[in-house]
């Protein structure tokens, strides 16, 4: 029996020498030269610039991979990013220097397994390939001795490892305690009351109310920080109205997507395939004399008709079943016929007409596409020579009137979506636009361009109760109802306290029925029922609205549910990985502070600087 120990060593050694390779294939080790070998040391074991700098390169890779974009160093120094990587290789180098000082190690069999198990060393048949294992740490400057010697360290250190937190099992309780947080439920019988609940709607407020409500609540009434911008920008659709487009140009794409614009008739078809045509004729019989349906077969067979659905399907698609099928005028069932997974029943459930859409009537819409990319090609040819003017001191006045660019102002502040704001880039380069920056050229998700220059920053300012009047009533209205509505729900408590029913309150009454706080909204009413006793009732107000409910009862979680026995699966997986993550930390931690560490700052440097 493979111990618990040996399968999780098995599955580090895996990690780590798919994250090497991916490395290797980032990065080539022989960009350091010179002295300056180390970034530091864990006690004997020297990290080594180039491990760092693989560790460094593929975590700046995976971050550019993950935001669409490239990141910079310094990006990931900003984020934490670089401190994360210098962590790891410290934490490796740690275990390492361990697994020295016990004396562990594997056996050259080991390497060789490892070795040739590893899939960008294998040919086009599956095997070994030694030149290209040869061929692969040469470009990545490596020796096979070292990188068989950096196997012998990897599986070592993933032996310890496996050591260190084989067994772990999180405490029943722990999972049990967050698994009945989540999944126990609820039945409740609630009302939301509205403004039909009061009497009268709430007045307006008087002149002392209205300030004083205006002066509870000036961060409503509080006009942002607005930057005050003067751009000038360029979109295809500025320039796509003067845009030619050749009419050969045109034909050609409506060829090229012939497809979408000549569909063929289709059928909805279900296929339901026997193991031999005898059987196949069996079954069409008994359909035919009304011994059994269409879905009593599908359900003889173990499936579903979910599983024998083929959707919208051309004669073409159905091969030699095509025309018994497509034979018929109205929905039926065809068969038994030869199908590719042999012979089959065929329902038939609906006709889809053929759809033709001529060059004429697609003209239109084909000049638009056409167009759009012509006026974003031009438009990209027109960069350099605006970022020539605006290096050379051009305003962004003087853009629109020398080039097709249009001039325009914004009093911009964060949220606003409107005009230009509703492009990203442009949100994002008016949060970032600071006094004294130069226009430059920037890009729209569209295709389109702009430059842009700050003339004022307005500081936030409480805007005059004059100017927001209509809002202060409008506020103050709205908290008096709700404040009047959770009077009246209150002596509608009291009522069910005293044994009343829901019914005869006036009110629409609404329940839910075993629900878990999850299910609940909004969730202060879920907060609300799962602190109650059953039998109790309570008023909720949750922003402008109010609630009353009763707990009608307590109900463990639904044991019978899949989602549930997913979920106690998944609270105890994430509650022993979380229980494994802390014990491996703690270990690495105080084998860190045994053996000690030293780096070498202008090594870091180094490697830092081989960086954009």
């Amino acid at each position: 029996m493979v111990s618990a120990a040996k399968k999780t060593g098995n599955i580090v050694v895996w990690i780590l020498l798919l994250l090497l390779i991916v490395g290797l294939a980032g990065f080539g080790v022989g960009n350091f030269g010179g002295s300056v070998d180390a970034i530091g040391k864990v006690g004997d074991e020297e990290i080594t610039v180039d491990e760092y700098a693989r560790e460094l390169q593929r975590a700046l890779r995976d971050q550019s991979e993950a935001q669409g974009r490239s990141v910079t160093l310094a990006e990931a120094q900003a984020t934490g990013l670089v401190g994360q990587v210098r962590a790891s290789v410290i934490a490796a180098a740690t275990m390492d220097n361990e697994a020295g000082r016990l004396g562990l190690s594997v056996g050259d069999a080991a390497v060789r397994d490892q070795v040739l198990a590893i899939p960008a060393f294998q040919g086009l048949d599956g095997e070994f390939d030694r030149e290209a294992y040869r061929f692969t740490l040469e470009q990545n400057g490596l020796t096979e001795a070292e990188f068989e010697a950096q196997i012998r360290e990897e599986t070592a250190r993933s032996l310890l490892q496996g050591a260190v937190v084989a067994g772990v099992r999180a405490p029943k309780g722990y999972a049990e305690t967050l698994y009945n947080f989540i999944a126990e439920r609820r039945s409740f019988t609630f009302a939301q009351l509205g403004d039909e609940a009061l009497d009268a709607p709430a007045p307006a407020p008087t002149p002392d109310q209205a300030q004083a409500y205006y002066a509870a609540n000036e961060a409503d009434f509080t006009a942002p920080e607005t930057k005050r911008i003067t751009y000038a920008w360029l979109t295809p659709d500025m320039v796509m109205e003067t845009v030619e487009v050749d009419e050969q140009m045109l034909r050609d794409l409506y060829e090229e997507r012939i497809a979408d614009y000549v569909i063929p008739e289709r059928r909805l078809v279900e296929r339901l395939v026997y193991g031999s045509m005898d059987d196949a004729e069996a079954a069409a019989a008994r359909l035919a004399s009304g011994e059994a349906s269409f879905e009593a077969l599908v359900e003889e067979r173990g499936l579903t008709l979910e599983d024998i659905d083929l959707g919208d399907v051309t004669e073409a698609d159905l091969g030699a079943a095509g025309a018994a099928v497509f034979a018929l005028e109205e929905p039926g069932v065809a068969g038994p016929v030869m199908s590719d997974l042999g012979p089959a029943l065929f329902r038939m459930n609906a006709v889809l007409a053929a759809q033709e859409t001529s060059f004429e009537q697609a003209r239109d819409e084909l000049r638009a596409e056409l167009a759009q990319d012509r006026a974003r090609r031009i438009i990209a040819d027109s960069v350099t020579d605006i970022d020539d003017r605006l290096a050379a001191g051009a305003t962004v006045e003087e853009l629109a009137q020398e080039t097709e660019m249009e001039l325009g102002g914004i009093a911009y502040f964060s949220g606003l979506q409107d005009g230009i704001a509703a492009y990203d880039a442009f949100r994002e380069a008016a949060e970032a636009l600071k006094e004294g920056d130069f226009p430059e050229v920037v890009e729209l998700e569209d295709g389109g361009i702009f430059a842009m220059r700050l003339d004022e920053v307005i500081a936030p300012r409480l805007r005059p109760f004059e100017e927001v009047e209509e809002q202060v009533t409008a506020g103050w209205q709205a908290e008096e109802t709700r404040r009047l509505l959770a009077a009246k729900a209150g002596g509608m408590k009291a009522l069910l306290d005293a044994g009343d029913a829901f019914d005869t309150l006036g009110l629409t009454v609404e329940t839910g029925e075993g629900l878990t706080r999850g299910a609940v909204n909004p969730p202060a009413m879920a907060r609300q029922i799962f602190s109650m006793e059953t039998g109790q009732s309570a008023v909720v107000e949750a922003g402008n609205e109010v609630y009353l409910l009763r707990l009608d009862a307590i109900l463990p979680p639904d044991e019978e549910d899949p989602a549930a026995a997913f979920l106690r699966q998944t609270l105890d997986s994430q509650a022993a990985q979380s229980l494994t993550q802390d014990i491996y930390g703690y270990f690495a931690e105080s084998l860190l502070g045994e053996a000690g560490l030293t780096l070498e700052q202008s090594a870091i440097n180094a490697v830092h600087a081989q960086f954009p």
